[in-house]
């Protein structure tokens, strides 16, 4: 067999590549307008989330702690939550809806979350904020299972199992995104504009590239509101972009309000691209209009310039985020370059009969690895002691001293990425996503020519 998939071979974990559930859930929270998460936890369940939000963005978001101490780790700590949503509310007015997110404490200890809730609604939310428009959601993310990804998951989840509710249909589609950034939200809603496609966008966080505005507010938040949650019932269906980030929102959906649903592929690179304006296509009736062909045929014609003078054979390992490390080996196929490695850092069973995974054990003609519940020791191990050559390394910041010690070229790409400027703007989706991607990965392998005096001299005639 070529391509092999299998779940990383040792005990213990060397430096991860994702970090835990209660992260993915505060994710999807700042996604949300006038809300607040509160994850019911230590202090540093929040703080150290907050900074690697703040360092991939360079923006600042408002995630609330209960702050648990030793004393509620022994005794439990729900009257924590009771004090922290009191807080919440007092302080922030217009916040309406707050999350409780567990941690791995927390749900350890086994502080009914569900009951404190259904005990502050009514007590204090009646007796304190009787005219105010309040909504509590138990997010359970232990954080001893899983990863941020399937907190982000169950957090989408639970936000439209809260507020979905059934009314006149509202002619427009439900987008679930995934765990993206503010240009590829751009990226898709030009191409659902394109093709003329109302759509309700979960989430709405091209507002998280906010201005620095003359009043000094700093604080960035998601756009989505409780309004748009609530008419995810009354979609013509549900489009999700990904099998593991947003999948069981739209699951949910579906088994709920028998709204016709499909779900991937992420569309990275042109051949998921095409399918997905075809799904949308299939969805809603919508053309597919000229202006988007037109956009294909640039973005190939950019892709063509480079793929066999300077892409085609070379090795790519690539790590992060599940669906985006699929739909870049996807991509990587379709370029004629040659994954050899994929790295996903949870062990979720599930990946073992992913479709796009399958299909690479059925098709591709070279030793290829995806190893499951892997770590950047998995990598390091491969290059410096097992003799696995590379080129090319995909990945997020996390990654970079791996390609540094290794010499080897990477294009940052996935979450977080903090040791580049700006690359949260940029799309990955899409046919600018494409280009942006190929060209991105030249421009790496362009350098790496440079600096290693091999066969720098194409560029001169290129």
């Amino acid at each position: 067999m070529n391509c092999e998939i299998k779940v990383k071979d040792r005990i213990g974990t060397i430096n991860p590549i994702f970090t835990c559930q209660p992260a993915g859930a505060q994710f999807a929270s700042i996604g949300i307008k006038d809300c607040i998460g509160l994850v019911h936890g230590g202090q540093g369940c929040v703080m150290f989330v907050r900074l690697i939000f703040s360092q991939h963005f360079k923006e600042s978001f408002e995630i609330a702690s209960s702050s648990v101490h030793e004393d509620g780790a022994v005794f439990g700590a729900c009257n924590r939550v009771e004090e922290g949503v009191d807080v919440l509310l007092a302080r922030y007015p217009h916040v309406k809806v707050i999350p409780i997110i567990t941690t791995c404490s927390t749900e350890v200890i086994g502080d009914d979350i569900d009951g404190v809730i259904k005990k502050l609604n009514e007590g204090l939310l009646k007796e304190k904020y009787p005219d105010r428009e309040v909504h509590l959601i138990a997010i359970h993310t232990p954080s001893f299972v899983g990863s941020m990804i399937g907190g982000y998951d169950v957090a989408v989840r639970d936000f439209v199992k809260h507020f979905a509710t059934k009314g006149e249909p509202n002619g427009k589609l439900n987008v679930l995104t995934g765990w993206v950034n503010p240009g590829d939200v751009t990226a898709l809603k030009h191409l659902l504009e394109e093709m003329d496609i109302d759509a309700t966008v979960l989430f709405e966080i091209e507002s998280f590239d906010s201005p620095l505005m003359p009043d000094g507010s700093a604080i960035s938040h998601g756009s989505t509101t409780m309004d748009d949650l609530r008419s995810t019932a009354n979609a013509v269906g549900t489009i999700a972009l990904n099998r593991y980030e947003g999948s069981r929102a739209a699951e949910w959906l579906q088994q709920e309000f028998d709204l016709p649903t499909i779900i991937g592929p992420t569309p990275i690179g042109i051949r998921n691209t095409d399918t997905f304006l075809h799904n949308l296509k299939q969805l809603t009736g919508k053309p597919i209009p000229q202006s988007l062909v037109k956009e294909r045929g640039m973005a190939i014609d950019a892709l063509t310039d480079l793929t066999h003078l300077f892409l085609a054979e070379k090795k790519v390992a690539i790590y992060g985020n599940p669906d985006l490390v699929i739909g870049l080996a996807e991509f990587c196929i379709d370029l004629e370059m040659k994954p050899v490695l994929l790295l996903l850092g949870d062990d979720n069973v599930r990946y073992k009969e992913d479709p796009r995974l399958l299909a690479m054990q059925e098709n591709v003609d070279w030793h290829m690895e995806v190893v499951t519940n892997a770590d950047f020791w998995d990598l390091e191990d491969r290059i410096k002691n097992k003799g696995l050559e590379l080129d090319l390394i995909l990945g997020h910041s996390k990654g970079r001293f791996v390609a540094i010690d290794n010499a080897i070229p990477m294009v940052r790409v996935g979450f977080p990425t903090y040791d580049r400027a700006g690359m949260y703007r940029y799309p990955v989706v899409g046919y600018a996503g494409a280009t942006w991607l190929g060209e991105q990965m030249a421009n790496a392998l362009f350098t790496d020519m440079e600096y290693k005096k091999n066969k720098e001299w194409i560029l001169n005639v290129w």
